[in-house]
């Protein structure tokens, strides 16, 4: 590995979430030292993920089959929705082992200031989604955000006349805070209290 190798090898994994390049050069250094443990195994993981990892043709979870797992359980609760902004957010509650419905990920949320419109994100699938006689009711779980709350109530709008139940996320969850960084027992606690919107 030349010396151009490794501060590429730097740079990428400075890229990643908190990781600066101090935390990535010691990163790498790690990496290097362990080539035959952990180096080659991650680059064939990485490799592999970017070949065979993609976005739920339904529900957007990522996952290496179509649909994913989480649609294909046969054990969970067709009837409800649960409506996340990032897969991240649908990890997060399923961490919490409470929710054991199907999901619909937005893939972001409403925001003017970075010119995201309801046509950037997957509304028109949840619209279509909601309408299906198997649903009963749709959880819009979006984060305490100014951004987020302001794509719960666009979204609360749309489905009225799809005929199924609204709520969103109880008290709990601070105002400001990200679902992904919420503790499982704060994030169960919102889900069982979740309230009509």
């Amino acid at each position: 590995m030349t010396g151009t190798q490794i501060d590429q090898l730097i740079q990428l994994l400075a890229k990643l979430p908190g990781l600066g390049p101090r935390s990535a050069r010691r990163a790498a250094l790690h990496l290097i030292d362990r080539k035959e443990s952990l180096l080659r195994p991650l680059a064939q993981a990485l490799s592999q993920a970017a070949d065979m990892v993609a976005p739920c043709d339904n529900c957007g979870n990522l996952d290496s089959m179509q649909p994913c797992a989480i649609c294909r359980d046969g054990r969970r609760d067709a009837s409800l929705i649960c409506v996340v902004e990032s897969v991240a957010d649908l990890w997060a509650l399923e961490r919490s082992g409470v929710f054991r419905g199907r999901y619909h990920v937005l893939g972001g949320a409403l925001s003017a200031l970075d010119g995201i419109g309801p046509e950037d994100l997957g509304i028109g699938a949840l619209i279509a989604r909601a309408g299906e006689a198997a649903v009963g009711e749709v959880i819009l779980a979006t984060n305490a955000t100014v951004d987020g709350q302001t794509t719960a109530h666009y979204l609360a709008e749309k489905l009225v006349g799809c005929g199924v139940k609204i709520s969103g996320l109880a008290h709990g969850v601070p105002v400001g805070g990200e679902l992904d960084y919420l503790d499982d027992g704060t994030l169960a606690t919102a889900l069982r209290s979740r309230h009509p919107v």
